[in-house]
């Protein structure tokens, strides 16, 4: 892995085949062992915004396993933009640590990345304002946002800029600007949402002006020393809210602004509708024991209108990700239900550079290296989804003893 200064990262290779996944790829500034990517996936790990061993650790074996760039999950940019008290915000305690972090990965010949963030409506259930574009009724919950003023349009992009600069002074070759799943810049585009009457509000054009800001603003502060993509919700998985039409004219806004060396798309709502993303089981029964025994009744009464399910097909998001790759020339990310090498090999001759894997890896961190030795063609995992349910005390692969925290083993 090392720096340089464009992206060779194309649908096709020279002679006019599918990309080779396995071989090395540009992303921006970067030179990436591979084309696959660990996708950002909540490591529960990190309490009192602290960066332990045991995060450094699990980064470290997923790069040792083989991915092209580990992905830190949801950083968040501010305080007030959490979406549970034991995520992080880099600041002057923890930022020495993040560089093991990075120095780790890199130590296993991997890039890394960081999700960067602001939780918005989300932080609402942590005990936070929840930011929103505009106010709205939390039903999670169960109180009202605080809808965004003149400083917070300030304060919010100069925020996420400083983050990304810190995380690359540090060691970090990308960030991931999170732009889905309900967070504050998600709520932006959504109609459903996003009720304001200025220029924040009202058309696609105006709706995406503060997260072409916040874009922007993190370019211009990292420069081309660092690698910028964005996490792009397709479907908000509700009636009304942010769809496929706008969303792939907010892409082209992007792709024209040329801030991005990279889009990966994603899908659902914390707020609304969490298993639109995941698909498969809802762990409810598993979820329930993580409250104490007097709240697990009350919490299976409402997630069961809450965690909707989905039927798990591979490549689920592959059919709506084709109208990007259609609209757009530039490099893509493909998420969601790629589950072996003949996902991915499909993948590239769809025409995606890129392809994001999160539960198969938690499954098997050393998936990619069996992989591309032949020792293996596709993951171990079964798409139960009771990972979900072990982030509160470090998400792991239930079916995997060799992935439990380092202080449970």
């Amino acid at each position: 892995m090392e720096n340089g200064q464009s992206s060779d990262a194309t649908s096709t290779e020279a002679s006019g085949g599918p990309l080779d996944a396995f071989a090395e790829a540009r992303l921006g500034p970067l030179t990436l062992r591979n084309r696959i990517l660990k996708a950002a996936t909540f490591e529960g790990r990190s309490g009192g915004n602290q960066v332990p061993p045991d995060l450094i650790e699990f980064h470290r074996r997923i790069a040792a396993g083989g991915v092209g760039l580990s992905t830190l999950a949801f950083v968040a940019v501010a305080a007030d933009g959490r979406g549970a008290p034991n995520e992080l915000v880099v600041d002057d305690d923890n930022i020495a640590d993040l560089g093991k972090l990075a120095d780790a990965v890199h130590g296993e010949g991997a890039a890394v990345s960081a999700q960067i963030g602001h939780a918005g409506a989300v932080g609402a259930s942590a005990g936070l304002p929840g930011l929103s574009p505009s106010r709205f009724f939390n039903s999670l919950a169960m109180r009202r946002t605080r809808a965004m003023q003149a400083d917070d349009f300030e304060r919010i992009p100069r925020a996420f800029a400083e983050t990304a600069v810190r995380l690359r002074d540090n060691g970090f070759d990308a960030v991931e600007i999170h732009l889905g799943h309900g967070y504050l810049l998600s709520e932006f585009l959504s109609p459903l949402i996003n009720r304001r009457k200025d220029q924040w509000g009202g058309s696609l054009e105006n709706r995406a002006r503060f997260p072409r800001r916040v874009v922007k603003a993190v370019r211009d502060a990292v420069g081309d020393k660092m690698a910028v993509l964005a996490k792009l919700n397709m479907d908000d998985g509700v009636p009304g809210g942010f769809w496929l039409e706008e969303s792939v004219r907010f892409a082209k806004m992007l792709e024209e602004d040329g801030a991005l060396d990279a889009i990966e798309f994603t899908a659902g709502s914390s707020l609304q509708n969490p298993m639109y993303l995941f698909r498969g089981e809802a762990p409810i029964a598993e979820m329930a024991y993580a409250f104490p025994r007097y709240l697990r009744l009350g919490f299976k009464l409402v997630a069961k209108r809450f965690l909707r399910e989905y039927p798990f097909e591979e490549m689920y998001l592959l059919p709506y990700a084709r109208q990007y790759r259609e609209a757009l020339s530039m490099p893509l990310v493909l998420l969601g239900g790629i589950n072996g090498r003949a996902n991915i090999e499909h993948a590239m001759a769809e025409g995606f550079e890129f392809v994001a894997m999160g539960r198969a890896l938690l499954r098997e961190p050393g998936l990619v290296n069996e992989m591309a030795d032949g020792r293996t063609q596709t993951s171990l995992c079964i798409q139960c989804n009771k990972c979900m349910a072990t982030i509160y005390r470090g998400t792991h692969c239930v079916l995997a003893p060799e992935a439990l925290p380092l202080r449970e083993r």
